[in-house]
């Protein structure tokens, strides 16, 4: 007789591999008990329907199916799901939370990813990395493909929004001699005094910076939240980078500020809609480094997220206060 928690993986199966490594999968094993067949698809979860009543965990990660009525009939006793990423709202339901259901996400494991990618990227906007390699290709010189440059000491980064991930990147720029402003109308003076951050108006983090980072979440009232009148005001030789969600920037605004302004650079690893349509300008500005959302967990850095719901399974079953519950609010608000 076996009092472990009875638990299945749902998720496609490339992802499952990728998220929960070897190590992860083995120290999971040790603390469930795993349901035959261990692993379903999420296209396939009607077949399943009365044959998984026992499971009692979910494993899962991109690719996570809705957890709506149809969900419920194949897992009538859920009681907690894993889920080894980041956002929740396109998958949870007002029916996981009337059946009291906690759900576990990755999310900050994901974050320090974006931090990483974010913190390469300004360090590289301050010495124009990206326009002066374009230079060095269409010149096929150096000394005259350079560009003055801001450089990282003593110029001025501006973080949209101090949430988890803003948060990372401003402790991060602690080890860089560069000044850090931030608008975040949720944060204290006290709270951005902790991050070593000066809170500015979000015309002043525009005007005054010399790399903006947007972090900021996509909600209702966020959408278009970037417009060309903000965009306009940035210095010379300046450099935007997105890696928040392309829907808090006005896009249109943000192309033509990019053609009439080819000092200015945007680096751009989120659009709205992603990928951008065939014939958007964005794809042939010279003053866009446009990527395919690559800034979140990719390769093995996935793990990270796997490890995150491994450790989050001990204090789950141990019955310690977990760490990365996500709440209904949050849950409404992630996306």
């Amino acid at each position: 007789m076996t009092n472990k928690l009875p638990a299945i993986y749902l998720l496609p199966e490339p992802n499952w591999h990728l998220i929960y490594g070897p190590d992860e999968q083995r120290d999971i094993a040790k603390q469930v008990d795993l349901v035959d067949p261990i692993h379903i698809e999420p296209g396939a979860l009607s077949a399943w329907q009365g044959k998984l009543d026992s499971v009692e965990a979910v494993f899962s990660g991109w690719g996570m199916p809705k957890m709506d009525a149809a969900f419920f009939n194949v897992f009538p006793n859920l009681k907690v799901l894993f889920y080894g990423a980041g956002a929740v709202s396109s998958f949870v339901t007002d029916e996981v939370w009337q059946r009291r259901i906690t759900i576990c996400n990755a999310n900050v494991a994901n974050g320090f990813s974006v931090a990483e990618y974010t913190e390469a990227q300004i360090v590289l906007c301050l010495k124009q990395t990206w326009q002066q390699a374009l230079r060095v290709r269409q010149m096929h010189t150096f000394k005259a493909a350079r560009l003055p440059v801001a450089g990282a000491y003593d110029s001025t980064v501006g973080l949209l929004s101090l949430g988890a991930i803003g948060r990372m990147v401003a402790e991060r720029l602690r080890a860089h001699n560069v000044r850090v402003i931030a608008y975040d109308p949720m944060v204290t003076p006290g709270q951005a005094q902790a991050l070593n951050v000066e809170l500015c108006t979000l015309e002043q983090v525009f005007r005054q910076s010399d790399v903006v980072s947007c972090h900021t979440p996509w909600l209702t009232e966020t959408v278009g939240l970037i417009n060309g009148d903000l965009l306009r005001q940035m210095k010379h030789g300046a450099s935007f980078i997105n890696t928040a969600r392309g829907a808090v920037i006005n896009e249109p605004d943000l192309i033509a500020v990019l053609q009439a302004r080819q000092d200015l650079f945007a680096v751009l690893d989120v659009t709205h809609p992603e990928p951008p349509p065939l014939d958007s300008p964005l794809y042939g500005l010279d003053n866009v480094l446009l990527t395919p959302h690559i800034a979140g967990s990719m390769g093995t850095e996935c793990r990270r997220m796997g490890r995150m719901m491994v450790d989050e399974l001990q204090r789950y079953s141990s019955g310690t206060p977990l760490q990365h519950r996500v709440s209904q609010t949050y849950a409404r608000a992630s996306a």
